[in-house]
């Protein structure tokens, strides 16, 4: 890799109509966020970093390249993937010794989640190569701060095993977790994950975030019981799906906790339905429950 980029090519970005110079980059290995499904929502950093970048490493170039023309970069793409990993990284890494920027994105969101990056960096840091990272779009921390769930502790699970009895044994795992849950699903998946979802983890709020910064963005909040229920009977949905799940609610649950818990199970279920749904995932008494659910009802 001791060629150089193409003298002619145009090292700058397009925005607003405006043809605007790259700055020039520190060598190393910049990690760059990219759109989850809305192209607008990349940076103004990254798309310098983007431009001025002597390569970009990306998973699939079909997907980066339409980035790049949206914003008329014409910076040279390396598709870089779990198949060919372990082929391209010491080209990757040849590029750093040379004093090379290389700019590493996946096909969405904030590279090293759920992709082989991070190998990449390990060995960049271990080579003495400089890691800059750039902030950005990222699917987990978009569903969290949508879900309506307590964002102070979390707990990103990623993609659960495929099969059930693997699944319900990993559900176990996470049971005594003190956090909310952030979980990857795929669409054909989700009906039966959630069923299990449901029943090792009983009746706590969720939220099935789908499609999100895209057009048909939705966000579908209830217990996970009545989640499990509706796409038992709807099928399963289209599109990239996150899961948030609510922590465990213990028997010393604050008043706020028994209240927000309410909210989110009076969405989708009766009263009846929601106080005792409540009621068995803190252990509190399912009349005080009640009692309460009725009150928060009458000030909606």
């Amino acid at each position: 890799m001791n060629t150089p980029p193409p003298a002619d090519r145009f090292r700058g970005f397009r925005l607003a109509g405006q043809s605007l110079p790259a700055p020039r980059l520190l060598p190393g290995l910049h990690i760059v966020a990219t759109p989850i499904g809305n192209l607008g929502d990349i940076t103004l950093r990254g798309l310098e970093t983007l431009a001025g970048a002597d390569l970009i490493a990306c998973e699939d170039t079909r997907v980066t390249r339409r980035l790049l023309d949206r914003y008329g970069i014409e910076t040279p793409l390396l598709a870089y993937h779990d198949h060919n990993a372990e082929h391209m990284r010491p080209r990757l890494l040849a590029r750093l010794s040379e004093g090379g920027t290389v700019a590493l994105v996946s096909d969405a969101g904030t590279p090293l989640v759920s992709d082989p990056g991070y190998k990449l960096v390990e060995a960049a840091i271990a080579g003495g190569f400089r890691v800059i990272p750039l902030p950005g779009a990222s699917a987990s921390l978009a569903a969290l701060v949508a879900a309506g769930l307590p964002t102070d502790r979390f707990f990103f699970e990623g993609f659960l095993p495929p099969k059930s009895g693997a699944r319900q044994t990993r559900i176990a795992e996470l049971k005594t977790l003190p956090a909310t849950l952030v979980i990857y699903e795929s669409g054909p998946r989700l009906p039966e994950s959630l069923a299990d979802l449901a029943a090792g983890l009983g009746a706590r709020p969720a939220a099935v975030c789908r499609e999100l910064t895209k057009t048909f963005e939705e966000v579908r909040r209830g217990t996970l019981g009545a989640l499990a229920a509706h796409y038992a009977e709807a099928g399963p949905p289209k599109g990239e799906i996150v899961l948030v799940i609510g922590p465990p609610l213990a028997e010393e649950a604050s008043p706020d906790d028994v209240d927000a818990a309410l909210r989110q199970a009076l969405a989708t279920l009766s009263v009846k339905d929601a106080a005792i749904a409540v009621a068995t995932a803190t252990g509190l008494p399912r009349r005080a429950i009640y009692a309460r659910a009725l009150a928060l009802q009458g000030q909606e």
